[in-house]
C-alpha cells in the first residue's frame, strides 16, 4: 500500500515537474537560447516589421501577437474602413461609446495641439479632402475662398469629450489620426511584445520605428535617414537603444502630379506645409515622436527647435525649405556619423 502512495506522489510531482517545464518555455522566452526572429506584414497602407530576440517558436507566437494588436487598433483608427471608429465619428459627428484607445489618441492630439499651439491638428481632414479631390486644380482665388470657408471647421479646441463621448462642436466637421496613428498603434504592439518577456525588439512602420533595448549581441540599432534629394543617399545615421523614432518629409505623398502639394497641412493657411523639407525627431515613444514630427515639419526649424528643447528627452535633426539642416543640443549622442 505505501509503495503505491510513494508511486504516485513520484508521479503527480514528475508531472508538476514537466508542466513547469512547458509554462516556462511559453511564458520565459527571453531565458531560452536567443535567436533573432523576423517576419513584415503590411498594415496601416506600409510594411510592418518586426524583429525579436527569443526563442524561435515562442518569438513567432509573439510576433502574431503583435501584428493581431495592430490589426485590432487599425480597425479603430482606418480612415479607409468605413466601419471603423473613427469613420463612424466623422459621420455621425459624435460617438457614445467611444474604445479606450480612441479616446486616449483623441485626448493625446489636443494636448499636443496645446503645446504646438495648433501647429498639430487632426481636425484638418476637411482640409485634406478638398486637396485630394482635386483643389490643386483650381486658381489661387478659387482655392483661398474654398480653404477659408472649411477653416471655420478646423480646431482641435472645437471637439468635446465627456465620459465616453465624443462629440464635435460644429456641423461639417471631421477628424483624421493620420499623424499619431501609426506611432501610438506601434507602441501598443511593442506593449504586447514586452509584457510577453521579450527585453530585445524593434518594430518599425514605414520609418515610424519603437525600440526595446538593443540587437541580440548588445549592439545598439541603426537606422539611416534618407537624402530628400536623392533617396539612394543618407543624410545622417542614428544608433540608439530603447528610442523611438520618427520622420515627417514631403517627399512621398503628394495630391497632384507635378509635386507641388504635398499631404502635410498647415491648419492655419490650408495649404501644404512649406517651412521644411524633412523632420526627425527621437524620443521616448513612437506617439511622441510622430506627432512631434508632424508639429515641427508645420512650425519650421526656429519654433521647432524651441519646442524640442523644451522637452524632455526628446531630440530632432530638422532639414527647412533651403537645405539647411538644424539639430537640437542633444542630438549628438544618436549620431554615429
Amino acid at each position: 500500500m505505501f509503495k503505491g502512495i510513494k508511486i504516485k506522489v513520484i508521479f503527480i510531482f514528475f508531472i508538476i515537474f514537466l508542466f513547469s517545464i512547458v509554462f516556462i518555455s511559453l511564458g520565459g522566452c527571453k531565458k531560452i537560447s536567443l535567436e533573432r526572429v523576423e517576419e513584415t506584414q503590411q498594415y496601416m497602407g506600409t510594411y510592418v516589421s518586426i524583429i525579436v530576440y527569443a526563442d524561435e517558436n515562442c518569438g513567432n507566437e509573439i510576433i502574431e501577437s503583435a501584428y493581431k494588436k495592430i490589426e485590432e487598433l487599425e480597425r479603430i483608427a482606418s480612415s479607409y474602413d468605413e466601419n471603423s471608429e473613427i469613420c463612424r465619428l466623422n459621420q455621425q459627428g459624435y460617438l457614445d461609446e467611444a474604445s479606450d484607445e480612441l479616446l486616449e489618441m483623441i485626448d493625446l492630439s489636443i494636448e499636443y495641439y496645446n503645446i504646438t499651439d495648433g501647429s498639430f491638428d487632426i481636425t484638418i481632414e476637411p482640409l485634406l479632402k478638398l486637396w485630394s479631390e482635386g483643389l490643386w486644380k483650381e486658381s489661387e482665388e478659387a482655392q483661398a475662398k474654398k480653404i477659408s470657408e472649411v477653416l471655420m471647421l478646423v480646431g482641435s479646441d472645437k471637439i468635446n469629450i465627456e465620459d465616453r463621448k465624443i462629440e464635435f462642436g460644429l456641423d461639417g466637421m471631421s477628424v483624421t489620426l493620420g499623424g499619431i496613428a501609426k506611432g501610438y498603434i506601434i507602441d501598443k504592439a511593442m506593449d504586447v511584445i514586452q509584457e510577453a518577456g521579450v527585453e530585445n525588439a524593434l518594430i518599425n512602420a514605414g520609418g515610424d520605428i519603437v525600440s526595446i533595448g538593443t540587437k541580440g549581441d548588445g549592439e545598439m540599432w541603426n537606422i539611416s535617414l534618407e537624402n530628400p534629394d536623392n533617396t539612394d543617399e543618407s543624410i545622417a545615421s542614428f544608433s540608439f537603444a530603447g528610442k523611438a523614432v520618427a520622420t515627417s518629409g514631403n517627399y512621398y505623398r503628394y495630391f497632384d502630379p507635378k509635386k507641388e502639394f504635398h499631404h502635410i497641412i498647415d491648419p492655419k493657411t490650408g495649404f501644404s506645409a512649406d517651412k521644411c523639407i524633412s523632420v526627425t525627431v527621437i524620443a521616448e515613444t513612437c506617439t511622441e515622436a510622430d506627432t512631434l514630427a508632424t508639429s515641427i515639419f508645420v512650425m519650421g526649424s526656429q519654433d521647432g527647435l524651441k519646442l524640442i528643447e523644451s522637452l524632455d528627452n526628446a531630440e530632432a535633426l530638422i532639414i527647412d525649405s533651403e537645405r539647411n539642416i538644424y539639430k537640437s543640443s542633444g542630438l549628438s549622442k544618436y549620431l554615429s556619423n
